[in-house]
């Protein structure tokens, strides 16, 4: 009985470590490129910038191109351990003897990055284990933010961990990572990615997700006291060939 009762104990502590919520400190990072100058972008990071990172302790989460690109846009994500590990990091990049002669090097035909947006972001409690996955043929990404009405960012986050990543799974969508934003001013807001095997493919899943009739009973449920969500912004997107996420 001792040993029965040792080995469920043994087995709630591996299922409650096994389901830990990432505690990483995350940074979505757009790059927006001079016209022109994206390939050049793309080269420096496939040859020299992801390597430096992670000589500096950055860990690379995911690379992708927007497939509409108006904008000439690169978005990563990046890790660290916390937001001082983040901080000392992005300073020692900048003062990197190598990273500044690669950096000549590439604007030596003018400069490539007209403008850096930066977003941070923590893990959600219901987020998969965010960690390099790889399928042939590659996958198309859809980056997702959602703004929710004030103060009710709570309940948005409830029902897609009590439903909808399930109900996203039953019509064929794969959760890659589920953040919550860290914002200065303002309640914070989802951001998620998820894949699909194309974007015709995503478009269609969603499809068959807002007539589920299960899925109606939740929203309707969830929204009894007025709607949760504002606004829903999406990017279909394509991982570059020096992803870790593909």
């Amino acid at each position: 009985m001792k040993i029965y009762i040792t080995l469920l104990l043994l087995l709630t502590s591996f299922l409650g470590f096994s389901k830990k919520q990432d505690s990483r400190y995350f940074e979505l990072r757009i790059y927006y490129c001079h016209p022109g100058r994206l390939d050049a972008l793309l080269q420096r990071f496939r040859n020299h910038t992801t390597k430096i990172f992670e000589k500096h302790g950055m860990t690379n989460i995911g690379y992708w191109i927007p497939n509409k690109n108006d904008e000439n846009a690169l978005y990563y994500i990046l890790s660290y351990p916390n937001q001082a590990a983040r901080d000392s990091s992005w300073k020692q990049f900048g003062r990197d003897p190598e990273w500044k002669e690669v950096a000549r090097k590439s604007e030596e035909s003018g400069k490539i990055v007209a403008k850096v947006k930066s977003i941070f972001m923590n893990a959600t409690d219901f987020s998969p284990k965010i960690k390099p996955s790889v399928q042939t043929p590659n996958r198309t990404f859809e980056m997702r933010t959602y703004t929710a009405y004030p103060d009710k960012i709570e309940n948005v986050l409830t029902r897609f961990r009590d439903h909808t990543t399930k109900l996203f799974k039953k019509h064929g969508m794969t959760n890659i990572a589920y953040f919550k934003t860290i914002e200065k001013d303002g309640q914070a807001k989802l951001l998620y990615l998820l894949a699909h095997e194309s974007e015709e493919a995503g478009k269609a899943s969603f499809d068959s997700f807002r007539k589920d009739p299960k899925w109606i009973k939740v929203r309707d449920e969830s929204e009894k006291n007025g709607k949760i969500v504002e606004k829903v912004e999406s990017i279909y997107m394509s991982p570059t060939d020096f992803s870790t996420i593909k």
